[in-house]
């Protein structure tokens, strides 16, 4: 475990903790400090990584920093509205990363992400009409990135099922994972924002989108899977 890697694990557990405990000084202290912990692990053990999949990565975890910021009140369409804005450029830049690391988009892998895309869409039109024109554009770049993530070409070793690569020794392998638990979190955004009604479901939902979404962008932003060199896969 590197040392920047364990220090997020702790933010990670102190920023649930405080959602669903509704501490929010807690996560004031804690949440800002993911993804800067994640960028100096970037720097720290990047050094394979070519300047520009480096600039790029570096780049998404800054976006993601202030959309982490600005949806530490997620009950503010405001500031619901600017994270998305700020999410959707890390997810560009991850986009760019994969798609430099030869994913393409392919229409098993597209088309029920499509879908979703579509559901969500027309949900928020009927439920949230003020925040489904930003909201719906996001889901635009979440899918793309997720879309990317998920071609074979990533990890041309891992084992695909239901067009999702199964994680294993070599970290390309884990990109699929990382982008369908960012797409279970950012849906479930979705769905307390339309549906959750009472304080305790409310707390306990956030907690189950912070866990995930740290989950994700653990797996998203090791800069070991986006090195350019050859990773030993075991036979």
């Amino acid at each position: 475990m590197r040392p920047f890697r364990a220090g997020f694990l702790v933010a990670a557990a102190v920023t649930v903790y405080g959602a669903v405990t509704g501490r929010e000084k807690l996560q004031w202290l804690a949440k800002p400090l993911l993804m800067p912990l994640l960028a100096a692990d970037v720097a720290l053990d990047g050094a394979e990584l070519e300047s520009t999949d480096r600039a790029l990565l570096l780049g998404s975890l800054g976006a993601a920093t202030v959309g982490d910021i600005l949806l530490i009140d997620p009950d503010n369409d405001r500031r619901l509205i600017a994270g998305a804005s700020s999410f959707a450029l890390m997810q560009t830049g991850y986009s760019a990363l994969w798609w430099r690391r030869g994913g393409r988009p392919h229409t098993a892998v597209a088309v029920p992400r499509l879908l979703a895309w579509l559901g969500a869409g027309a949900l928020l039109r009927a439920k949230a009409p003020g925040v489904a024109a930003p909201l719906t554009a996001y889901g635009a770049t979440l899918g793309t990135a997720a879309v990317l993530a998920s071609d074979p070409d990533v990890a041309p070793y891992a084992k695909t099922v239901a067009g999702v690569n199964v994680p294993g020794a070599d970290p390309r392998s884990r990109l699929g994972v990382g982008a369908l638990l960012f797409t279970v979190s950012d849906g479930l955004i979705v769905l307390r924002r339309l549906f959750a009604r009472g304080e305790r479901s409310r707390r306990v939902t956030e907690g189950v989108i912070l866990s995930t979404y740290a989950a994700a962008q653990y797996l998203l932003a090791d800069p070991r899977a986006h090195a350019r060199v050859a990773v030993a896969v075991p036979e």
